[in-house]
């Protein structure tokens, strides 16, 4: 079976690991914790990083620090998975979709005005599969409406809009390590920002909001939340750091050799890279066109039939029973992109036989 995408484990993971558990620092307090925040504030280019135990937590966090809540609207692409939307409703907020581009498959930023109202309270582009947002039309909505903007970057580690990091542009913004990114810890998110207010802000809400007063008594002056990464996976985590621009390396190598194989197949419209962007390539996604002759489920199948792991496009949340009747724009794009869009292999680990395996049946699925 090729996978569509698992972890690379290659470099200092189990000697970080046995410090922690040989010291009996194992839990949320520890070196590596600490230094996991250092050293992704340092590789993204932040001011400060606030590790969480997972992605969903980062941007829930993140939203908590805003302030957004009960009867804010937060602007937010149905084209992706479900839990940065979960979050806006964890907080008490709603919804509002907006459709995307149907050349780099994220948030169409020129469309955003059309659905902002006065309970307008943020705006949170998700970077799905790698490529980034239009983040400068994104910036100058959110100064004209004096609107938050939450970038959720949990697929596009190591990405760049305009020479910065993906996750940086915004207010604040939100990377996911779960198995399947481009580094993992198991589990685990991180939330950055520029903003040292909101760091502090974020960090004292993810550690229970705990004061220790002084005779070493907890006290804890507001609602707080256990969003805190333990030391293991925090070492885990730097471990992977160490590696990740190898990492980021063979993504686009990846990326371009199956742009090599597929580009003369007709009926299949390739991942693009805008001029002022640099993708991650986190998951190779591909447009299956009418011209193909077969359908995107069609060649899913044939896919999996000859044990490759493929995957449709995240299916459209506007048309899940708890999303249904929120507010949104016309989002025709999204639902032909969803209909059309699908995942192949794309771990580090994959290798150039494989790819030449995958595109050799997918050249061959529509005869």
């Amino acid at each position: 079976m090729i996978p569509l995408c698992v972890p690379e484990i290659r470099g200092n993971e189990l000697k970080y690991v046995k410090d922690c558990i040989d010291t009996n620092w194992v839990s949320s307090v520890g070196s590596y914790v600490n230094l996991f925040e250092d050293k992704f504030s340092e590789y993204v280019g932040s001011k400060s990083a606030v590790v969480t135990m997972n992605g969903t937590a980062a941007l829930q966090l993140a939203l908590l620090t805003l302030g957004v809540g009960e009867g804010d609207e937060v602007i937010v692409p149905s084209l992706t998975f479900i839990s940065p939307i979960n979050t806006i409703k964890y907080v008490g907020a709603m919804p509002v979709f907006v459709d995307v581009c149907r050349d780099t498959f994220v948030m169409d930023a020129q469309k955003i005005e059309e659905v902002i109202t006065a309970k307008t309270k943020a705006i949170m582009p998700v970077h799905i599969y790698g490529h980034p947002v239009d983040m400068k039309s994104v910036m100058e909505i959110a100064l004209k409406y004096n609107l938050y903007v939450v970038e959720d970057a949990t697929e596009a580690l190591g990405s760049t809009f305009n020479g910065k990091k993906a996750g940086t542009i915004g207010d604040i913004g939100c990377f996911s390590f779960n198995g399947n990114k481009i580094i993992t810890t198991g589990s685990g998110g991180m939330l950055v920002t520029n903003n040292l207010i909101y760091g502090d802000r974020a960090k004292f809400l993810s550690t229970q909001t705990k004061v220790v007063t002084e005779n070493k008594a907890f006290y804890h002056p507001e609602v707080g939340y256990n969003f805190r990464m333990p030391n293991l996976l925090a070492a885990f985590g730097v471990a992977q750091l160490e590696n990740i621009k190898d990492y980021l390396k063979i993504k686009r190598e990846n990326a371009v050799y199956y742009n090599e194989l597929l580009g003369e197949v007709k009926g299949i419209t390739l991942p693009i890279e805008k001029e002022n962007v640099e993708n991650c390539f986190w998951l190779y996604s591909i447009l299956i066109e009418d011209e193909y002759g077969i359908t995107r489920d069609a060649l899913v199948q044939k896919l999996n039939e000859e044990k490759i792991e493929a995957r449709p496009f995240f299916m459209p949340i506007h048309g899940m029973p708890p999303y249904k009747n929120c507010k949104h724009g016309d989002l025709s794009v999204t639902a032909e992109i969803y209909a059309r869009g699908i995942n192949l292999p794309s771990s580090v680990g994959l290798k150039k036989q494989d790819i030449e395996k995958i595109c050799e049946i997918i050249k061959k699925a529509n005869k």
